[in-house]
């Protein structure tokens, strides 16, 4: 993409950051895979072309390239010229290794803990409420669950919805959450995808079907059924669990979202619902990335399908929203767990 046609991209920023990290082009190339493979990132041509192209202006990094670039400098999408800033974005990570204690000192726990909750606090929209609000009793529960896997927090598993729009960034933020908690991550495409589309071809549909009726009545309920029984399973056995999911017609229905929350008390299992927030540019630039035939609809009919999508407001049972506009909450979360696993090294 050439420069013209992404606003506030400033291509020499990314120069201006490897030159003071004193890296060559090809030295940065190889840096940039290394962080890329900590955190699951694919940039499949992070050669000294590709490299030079980004800083010169003739290809604009893809997510997964902008991602691997933070976390290769420890800086934010906006400290990098890659756009600018939201409103109240901070430009600096404000997260310095060097400020940490050292490994094994018990100190290092709170630390790591204040990491968590000050991350938790950034992307959520509005902030946390003080006090026994939702949102501060979820950022609680996940802090203990860090203190609980280096020996202690509580023993009481919870059910972490979490949901959002195609590419809005919902399955890489539930990974964030189950990286830093040790709660099972479980994605509704990954654990249904192969059923669901065998199941649309028996029924003689499309296999990449997401929103024609006979998908929406026919296979959709089947599929977050199965999403639920497998949680279920993992929170019988005290395994708090952390679905990614749409979740759009169920965190709409508040009836719906009580039956779950009583279920879930009459269990002894807290539950809470995470809505992720995004931009409709942003969501298109995750959806071309990741090249589903799932979304083939979605990108053919972009203008017809975006009519229909409230960007703007968070479904009436979210106990959190999390901004990840221009991707800024993941950017976040990258920043976190690169932190806490210099902590852990």
């Amino acid at each position: 993409m050439r420069t013209t046609e992404r606003q506030g991209w400033i291509p020499a920023r990314l120069r201006e950051h490897r030159e003071a990290h004193g890296l060559t082009l090809e030295a940065a190339g190889e840096s940039l895979r290394e962080a890329a493979d900590r955190h699951g990132l694919t940039v499949p041509a992070a050669n000294f072309q590709t490299i030079w192209g980004h800083e010169q202006g003739s290809v604009y990094p893809g997510p997964h390239y902008r991602r691997a670039y933070c976390v290769l400098y420890r800086a934010s999408e906006p400290e990098l010229g890659f756009r600018p800033p939201l409103p109240g974005e901070p430009q600096k990570a404000e997260m310095m290794i060097s400020d940490l204690p050292a490994p094994a000192d018990p100190a290092a726990d709170n630390e790591a803990a204040a990491v968590i909750e000050a991350a938790f606090t950034k992307v959520s929209v509005d902030g946390i409420e003080p006090g026994n609000s939702p949102q501060a009793l979820l950022r609680g529960r996940v802090v203990d669950a860090w203190r609980r896997r280096h020996g202690g927090g509580s023993p009481k598993p919870i059910l972490v919805l979490v949901g959002g729009y195609a590419g809005s960034g919902k399955t890489e933020f539930s990974r964030f959450l189950s990286d830093i908690t040790g709660w099972a991550f479980l994605d509704k495409d990954s654990l249904t995808r192969p059923i669901v589309e065998r199941l649309l071809v028996t029924l003689g549909g499309d296999p990449h079907d997401r929103h024609s009726e006979l998908y929406l009545k026919e296979v959709r309920p089947f599929e977050y059924r199965c999403l639920m029984e497998t949680a279920w399973d993992n929170l019988h056995v005290g395994t708090s669990a952390v679905l990614s999911a749409p979740f759009i017609s169920e965190l709409k229905d508040e009836a719906w979202f009580t039956r779950l929350e009583h279920k879930c008390t009459a269990k002894g299992i807290d539950v809470a619902a995470i809505w992720v927030r995004c931009d409709v540019d942003s969501m298109r630039e995750y959806i071309e990335f990741r090249g589903a035939a799932r979304d083939a609809w979605k990108l053919d009919n972009w203008e017809e399908y975006t009519a229909g999508l409230d960007t703007d407001t968070s479904p009436p049972t979210a106990h959190l929203t999390v901004d990840n506009r221009l991707g800024a909450a993941i950017s976040l979360a990258d920043q976190t767990r690169e932190v806490l696993k210099r902590i852990l090294s």
